[in-house]
């Protein structure tokens, strides 16, 4: 059976939901528009569902230029896709530093009224350079703001044997949006993703660099925003524990090669 995409996801905003598309271009710091935003605290901290789950119901939306912000009963806000500001202000994720932009002053205080907490949305510019662990990704692989690098693939069939393992404890399955992918597969078998090196994806090359451990954001309903744990983590860690990373599910991958990537084409792992 031949490996295919079936589902691809880009989050223009960090942490906020994720937009399902049919089709999009793989750049060199990952799927066109993901996670270019991100959502900072006064010190310049990404935040994250970890400690607000809450903007796991806030929705993006991008076109016509523009990126839209929407959530229950709140209205919504929208920001150029593209922001003027210079990359003035220095923000941290995790433990590293990049220089962004401040996006728009109405998103900053439509989100800080919505999260309950101050906040502002900043963009990084082309010109912003953050670049992957080169432990694992290889000398100047770019990644956005997203976790560590620049694609999460997910496969299928792992989510598949994880929820026969949730069932047969009782428990409820869970979708793969819990994950937050950019890439789903369909074809390949259970967990196989996790050594899977250069690879096609439609006319983009990928290469496989680091097992994705998962963190608490997989207990957090992605349309409610309330957390369910400890599911599907304990779970997770009672067969896919990492003694570094923690329980795993997915694969992290650099781009080796841009080009179109579009739900439907074959994989092909070298």
């Amino acid at each position: 059976m031949a490996i295919t995409v079936t589902q691809l996801w880009i989050y223009p905003v960090k942490g906020l939901k994720g937009i399902p598309i049919d089709r999009a271009r793989c750049t060199d710091r990952g799927l066109e528009h993901d996670r270019r935003f991100m959502v900072v605290d006064r010190e310049g901290r990404f935040m994250s569902q970890r400690q607000h789950p809450a903007m796991a119901t806030v929705w993006t939306e991008v076109g016509d230029g523009a990126l839209r912000l929407a959530a229950p009963d709140v209205g919504e806000v929208e920001v150029p896709l593209q922001p003027r500001g210079v990359p003035s202000l220095t923000v941290q994720v995790w433990k590293s530093t990049v220089m962004a932009a401040a996006a728009s002053n109405a998103a900053d205080a439509w989100l800080s009224d919505y999260l309950r907490t101050p906040c502002r949305l900043v963009f990084m510019p082309d010109a912003s350079h953050r670049l992957s662990n080169p432990d694992y990704a290889g000398p100047d692989k770019l990644v956005s703001f997203a976790d560590g690098y620049a694609y999460l693939v997910t496969n299928e069939a792992s989510l598949a044997d994880l929820n026969a393992r949730l069932a047969a404890k009782g428990h409820g399955a869970v979708p793969m949006n819990r994950f937050r992918p950019n890439i789903v597969v369909t074809g390949a078998d259970a967990w196989v993703e996790d050594s899977w090196g250069s690879t096609q994806f439609g006319g983009a090359v990928l290469r496989g660099a680091k097992v994705s451990g998962r963190c608490e954001v997989t207990t957090t309903d992605q349309s409610t925003g309330e957390r369910q744990g400890p599911e599907p983590l304990a779970t997770l860690a009672s067969f896919r524990n990492h003694a570094e990373f923690g329980p795993l599910f997915g694969m992290n991958f650099v781009t080796q090669r841009a080009g179109p990537i579009a739900v439907g084409d074959t994989v092909s792992v070298a």
